[in-house]
Formats: structure tokens, C-alpha cells, sequence
């Protein structure tokens, strides 16, 4: 990862196309820059992850996060931990897309925490955004797109909502 430096980047995501190859993608958020594509198998160059994979990686990483913030409050150890998550579409399904997250604890954790740890898992933000719907809206040009406020400090917000009990 590089720092960003297109300033349009401040409080969202700008996507721009590298030209290299069909599908690679520059992504730049706040001053971080990477680079999103397709494999190589349907016609990209393998340089990043997939627009399904960062959305699975958004889940991961919320989910990740609203546990140890919700663990600290509640004053418990947590064993190490990790979250995947993939995406699947479901043929003929209604919906379509499902993304199955699992949870896998490396040391000993009590099943009464486990089952809370998994509700909680259910509220974190981006969770609660995939399950919930929301609009997008798009434009060409103007107007600005960047919504009011300090869209980390919002996420932040949300999970320690996501951890009152």
C-alpha cells in the first residue's frame, strides 16, 4: 500500500482505473491507495482483490473490530481470533448473495460467550447495513457526494452502539 494523495478521497472511496488490463483499479481512501482486479482465470491481472472480496473484507473487518471493542468493555480476555467471511451466490435464490462469516476462536472461550460474542457479531455495523439494505445513489459530475460528518468517526459510533447491551 502507498500513501493517497488525491484529496478527493478524504471522507469517501475514489475508484480509478489504472490502465493496466481490463479490470485493475486504483482505490484510494483517506491516505491509504491499493489496488482492487479480477484473476487472472477471467481475464484481470491477479493485483488485488476482487470488488466481491472487499465486500467480504468490510464484513470481516467490522465484525473483527466490534468484538474486541465489545470484549474490552465487558472486561474479558479474548482468545485470538480470526473472522472469514465468503461470498456465494445462491442460484435461484432469493436472495441471490449470501456471505458466510465464521468465527474461529484459537483458545478455550465459554459457550455462554461464544453465543453473545455471536450476537454481537450480528450487530456490528456492516452487518447490520448488508442485512438492513440502503440506497445508492449515483451521479455524474455534481453534486458532491461526500455526506456530512466524519464517516470513521460514524462507523466508530455504530459499534459501540453495537455493544450496549
Amino acid at each position: 500500500m502507498v500513501r493517497n494523495d488525491d484529496p478527493a478521497a478524504v471522507n469517501g472511496v475514489v475508484a480509478r482505473a489504472t490502465g493496466t488490463g481490463l479490470f485493475q483499479t486504483r482505490i484510494a481512501v483517506r491516505e491509504t491507495v491499493f489496488l482492487t482486479d479480477e484473476p487472472v482465470a477471467v481475464g484481470g491481472e491477479g493485483s488485488g482483490p476482487t470488488p466481491y472480496e472487499l465486500l467480504s473484507a468490510a464484513l470481516a473487518a467490522c465484525t473483527s473490530m466490534t468484538l474486541r471493542l465489545y470484549a474490552k468493555r465487558k472486561g474479558w480476555e479474548l482468545p485470538a481470533f480470526s473472522v472469514e467471511v465468503a461470498h456465494e451466490i445462491v442460484p435461484g435464490g432469493r436472495p441471490r448473495d449470501r456471505l458466510n462469516r465464521q468465527i474461529t476462536f484459537e483458545g478455550p472461550l465459554p459457550p455462554a460467550a461464544r453465543e453473545k460474542l455471536l450476537e454481537i457479531a450480528d450487530k456490528c455495523p456492516v452487518h447490520r447495513t448488508l442485512v438492513g439494505g440502503f440506497e445508492v445513489r449515483s451521479y455524474v459530475g455534481q453534486p458532491e457526494v461526500h455526506p456530512a460528518g466524519d464517516p470513521v468517526v460514524r462507523h466508530e459510533q455504530e459499534m459501540e452502539r453495537a455493544c450496549d447491551d
